[in-house]
C-alpha cells in the first residue's frame, strides 16, 4: 500500500508540473497578413528565430574568416557610411546548404505596401518580386547588381538567414537596392525592429553598426514557395523556420561547424 502510495504521488506531481509548464505557442502556418501589417504589432520574432541548437556564434565567427569574392561583390554601407562589405562565395558551391554570406549594417528597407513609413522618403510601391509588406514580411535587400549577376542562384524569395543581436532568425530574399551608388545592408521594418528593438529604427535610421551577418542561400531548394509567400503578405511561418533549420543544419553539417 505504501509503494503505491508513493507511485500515485508521484505520479500526481509529475502531472501537475506539466500542468503549471506554459505551452508553446506553435507557429502559424495560415496568416491573415493584413491583421498584422503595423509598424508596432507585427509578427513576433518566435516564429522566425532559428532553433536554439544551432552554433550561431561559431557561423557569425567562420563568416568573418572567408576569403573568395565572387563577381560584383564590395558595395558601400550607406551614403552617410561609405565603409564597404563583401559578399563572399566560400560556401557558393556546398552539395546542400550553399549560401553567400557577409558582413553589414542594418539599414530599413519599407518599398512595397508600407512605402510609406516613418523616415522613409524614397519609397517605393513594389518590391522585387511582388508588392511586400515591411510590417510583416521579414525580408532581406541585396545590391540589384550582384542579384543581376547571379539570377540563377537568387532568383527571388530564397531563405535567408540572419544573426543579429546574438540571435538567429529567417527571412527572405525580396527586393534589390539600386541607389546610386548601390549600398549593402538592408532589411525590413519587421526585421530590423526584430533585431534591435528599442533602438527606435525606421525608413531614415538604420543600425549603424557593421556586426550583422547575413547568409543567402542559393538555388531552387533554398525559395520559400508560393503557398507560403503571396504579392504583399507572408503566410506560412512555419515554412519559413522549417526550411529555415533545414538549410542551416545542412550548412553547418558541410562546413564541420
Amino acid at each position: 500500500m505504501l509503494v503505491k502510495s508513493i507511485t500515485s504521488l508521484a505520479a500526481l506531481s509529475g502531472m501537475a508540473a506539466a500542468a503549471a509548464r506554459p505551452i508553446r505557442a506553435s507557429i502559424p502556418t495560415n496568416v491573415d497578413g493584413a491583421k498584422y501589417n503595423k509598424p508596432d504589432a507585427g509578427p513576433p520574432g518566435e516564429w522566425f528565430a532559428g532553433d536554439a541548437s544551432l552554433p550561431i556564434s561559431k557561423i557569425a565567427s567562420a563568416v568573418t574568416k572567408m576569403t573568395k569574392t565572387p563577381k560584383d561583390a564590395t558595395y558601400i554601407l550607406s551614403n552617410d557610411n561609405h565603409n564597404k562589405a563583401t559578399i563572399h562565395s566560400d560556401w557558393a558551391n556546398l552539395s546542400k546548404g550553399a549560401a553567400y554570406a557577409f558582413v553589414a549594417d542594418m539599414d530599413v528597407d519599407c518599398d512595397g505596401i508600407d512605402s510609406h513609413c516613418k523616415g522613409n522618403d524614397d519609397g517605393q510601391g513594389d518590391t522585387n518580386f511582388g508588392a511586400l509588406a515591411a510590417y510583416e514580411v521579414p525580408y532581406v535587400v541585396i545590391p540589384d547588381k550582384f542579384q543581376s549577376e547571379h539570377q540563377n542562384e537568387l532568383a527571388g524569395n530564397n531563405l535567408v538567414a540572419v544573426i543579429c543581436n546574438g540571435k538567429l532568425y529567417y527571412g527572405v530574399f525580396g527586393d534589390t537596392d539600386g541607389d546610386s551608388p548601390q549600398e549593402i545592408g538592408e532589411a525590413s521594418w519587421l526585421l530590423a525592429n526584430t533585431c534591435f528593438p528599442g533602438q527606435g529604427l525606421n525608413g531614415g535610421k538604420g543600425h549603424t553598426d557593421a556586426d550583422v551577418t547575413y547568409i543567402f542561400f542559393t538555388g531552387d531548394d533554398s525559395v520559400l514557395p508560393d503557398s507560403a509567400i503571396g504579392k504583399n503578405y507572408l503566410t506560412n511561418f512555419q515554412a519559413l523556420k522549417s526550411l529555415g533549420d533545414k538549410l542551416m543544419k545542412d550548412l553547418v553539417s558541410r562546413v564541420n561547424l
